[in-house]
């Protein structure tokens, strides 16, 4: 499932190719037919988003709100409107650009009231400036849930996943399994730095990185422990370890993130 700065990005593209321009909107699919209608022609007033949740601002308390799930993707073209191909849900075309929604688990028209009510109920984005990490914070120290549950948690933690939720946690040598309450506010804070200045590199990068300098081998994306099972662990030679968690695969090593 895309993370939290896949959706930033397309925030930062959609901004650059469609807002403040009249946008033609419709859903050769079908299933979007009738919202598509509510807001083509109109002129894209903002995208924004919260988490793994894209929003499109039209004008007349009108948002498309888009949340990609598993299969979700947008993709971008510039140039002439070719016929659609697959089941195209949402379809925009600005003045030179034009991209094509395929495989969402949602895609709506809702009132900004609607999507504050939605808001409400996601938890802190690293991604945005105006949000507050106490609430996160709060949630995780009187909890007896794993970390590995609470990091996946959308309404703890808005726009991390699987592979920030493993990374982060190889990072910061913390047991999955260990309850957030005994987590420790000062171990807790370099945890929440660490989010931050990785979904913000993923924005830059357009990929996630996550290993350090001194543990770097070649080029491409490198990660310490997502889907690295069997294969010896960057920093102590130990084989990377997997298990379902939660319906998830989670990726830990067992000597660096050892139970204390």
């Amino acid at each position: 499932m895309p993370e939290g700065h896949t959706i930033r990005r397309l925030v930062r593209t959609h901004t650059q190719r469609f807002v403040g321009s009249s946008v033609s909107v419709s859903s050769p699919q079908g299933r979007f037919a009738r919202d598509a209608e509510l807001v083509d022609g109109r002129v894209l007033q903002s995208a924004d988003a919260h988490g793994k949740h894209l929003f499109h601002v039209y004008a007349d308390d009108l948002v498309v709100h888009v949340h990609l799930g598993l299969y979700g993707k947008f993709s971008l073209s510039a140039g002439e409107v070719t016929p659609p191909r697959g089941q195209v849900r949402m379809r925009m075309v600005g003045p030179t650009h034009w991209a094509d929604l395929r495989g969402p688990i949602a895609c709506e028209v809702l009132t900004e009231s609607e999507v504050e009510g939605l808001r409400s109920r996601l938890g802190a984005d690293p991604l945005r400036r105006d949000t507050d990490p106490e609430t996160a914070w709060r949630r995780i120290s009187r909890s007896r849930a794993p970390l590995a549950t609470l990091l996946m948690d959308q309404s703890v933690i808005a726009g991390v996943g699987n592979v920030y939720r493993a990374e982060v946690l190889f990072r910061h040598g913390l047991d999955p399994l260990l309850p957030g309450r005994s987590l420790g506010r000062e171990r807790w804070d370099a945890v929440w730095a660490d989010l931050v200045a990785l979904l913000a590199d993923g924005v830059r990068r357009g990929g996630i990185h996550t290993v350090r300098p001194e543990h770097r081998t070649g080029r491409g994306r490198q990660v310490y422990v997502y889907r690295r099972t069997g294969r010896p662990c960057r920093v102590c030679g130990t084989e990377i370890q997997r298990r379902s968690h939660a319906s998830r695969n989670l990726f830990w090593c067992a000597t660096c993130q050892a139970a204390t």
